[in-house]
């Protein structure tokens, strides 16, 4: 019987089960995640080698003249040595780990889960998937809310392929993508576009490109030729946190 059931589990029937419970689902970039990885023996003995966290996202990527999503592993986490699960027996494993500070926000139609596997030899890896809600840590937080009182309305955030330029560990930036309704700004810009990095937790760099309106025949004809936007970098550091809205705003009015 007991050659019977190992030959089952080698397959998925009647093997370890894994399920992972989140402490908190809701972490700001830069945060602990902490949980609980709950491991359910199944009808005979299992010896695991690992079990590791994998953080992950898609982003968009033209294959073809055609946008895709693609998978990404963001991080990948190992949170214990190699053990035997008895038949039956319960283990429980809490764990905690630091989000890397390039995880996207969880915005639009960005999506970020972590899923837990365990490494079984000559079997079927179970396999648990928990989605996050990453939200801006406190210094991409204030950007965005001086960004938000500056008259910008968020028109739309995506993860996309990174340019050569924009690249850094991953594959992709996020970009978020604003337009003018009110404030100083409208009719004097189309758009804004902005890629955050954060290259620690009290400095963050921002990449922005600034649209300007058309207006009049040059104007038209700089936004023919895509001489009508402007690409910029910016440091911000905690420092600049109480002048952040004068910061801001001077630098897209000089490039308005």
């Amino acid at each position: 019987m007991s050659l019977f059931n190992k030959a089952l589990a080698s397959i998925g029937i009647g093997s370890a089960k894994v399920d992972t419970k989140l402490e908190n689902a809701t972490v700001a970039v830069g945060e602990e995640l902490r949980g609980v990885v709950n491991i359910q023996g199944g009808n005979t003995e299992q010896k695991i080698d690992e079990i590791f966290l994998s953080l992950h996202t898609t982003y968009l990527k033209e294959v073809n003249d055609r946008k895709q999503n693609i998978p990404v592993v963001i991080d990948r986490f190992r949170i214990t040595e190699s053990f035997t699960i008895g038949q039956g027996e319960t283990k429980k494993i809490p764990f905690s780990f630091i989000l890397p500070l390039d995880v996207p926000i969880s915005i639009g139609r960005t999506k970020v889960w972590v899923t837990t596997s365990l490494d079984i030899k000559n079997a079927v890896d179970p396999k648990d998937k928990d989605y996050l809600k990453i939200i801006p840590n406190r210094m991409i937080g204030e950007v965005l809310n001086v960004i938000e009182n500056l008259g910008f309305r968020l028109r739309e955030a995506d993860c996309e392929q990174a340019s050569y330029r924009l690249r850094k560990r991953m594959p992709f930036i996020q970009e978020f993508e604003y337009v003018p309704v009110n404030g100083p700004f409208r009719g004097r810009l189309d758009e804004l576009e902005l890629v955050f990095f954060q290259v620690s937790q009290d400095t963050l760099e921002i990449f922005m490109q600034v649209d300007r309106k058309a207006r009049g025949l040059g104007g038209f004809l700089a936004e023919a030729l895509e001489r009508d936007e402007s690409n910029l970098r910016l440091i911000v550091t905690e420092n600049d946190l109480p002048i952040l809205t004068q910061k801001l705003h001077s630098t897209i009015e000089r490039y308005s």
